[in-house]
């Protein structure tokens, strides 16, 4: 396999690639009005695709609002990316909180409907 990524189908593709952007400090390594390609910092590989849903290169059937994906992304702090999406405006779903798994959960949306599931581990002793 040469690499591996999602692809989020939206209507709003600079809104949403910005959103990632400014949530998680994604850098876009390719861009265009159809499709942007996001990658994390620091982590040369972990890349994101944002794509207009309603372009010729999305069959017909799959070009609607994505249902029964969450996107997990496991950070150092949940807590901060909560500041973050606060200060965005995002749609919160539900506040961090610890887990009985031992990690604290975040979720929220973004733009186009993603479901996004933000963790990190919970340290020892708090």
């Amino acid at each position: 396999m040469q690499r591996a990524f999602t692809n989020i189908l939206t209507e709003e593709v600079a809104v949403t690639a910005a959103f990632y952007q400014k949530l998680f400090g994604y850098t876009a390594k390719f861009s265009s009005d159809w499709f942007v390609n996001l990658e994390a910092p620091d982590q040369t590989g972990l890349e994101l695709g944002i794509l207009l849903a309603s372009h010729e290169i999305v069959p017909e059937a799959a070009r609607h609002q994505p249902v029964g994906i969450i996107l997990t992304f496991i950070l150092d702090d949940c807590d901060a990316v909560h500041n973050r999406a606060l200060e965005l405006g995002a749609n919160i779903i539900e506040a961090p909180r610890d887990m009985p798994y031992g990690q604290r959960r975040m979720i929220l949306s973004d733009p186009s409907g993603t479901i996004i599931d933000v963790s990190s581990l919970i340290q020892a002793g708090s």
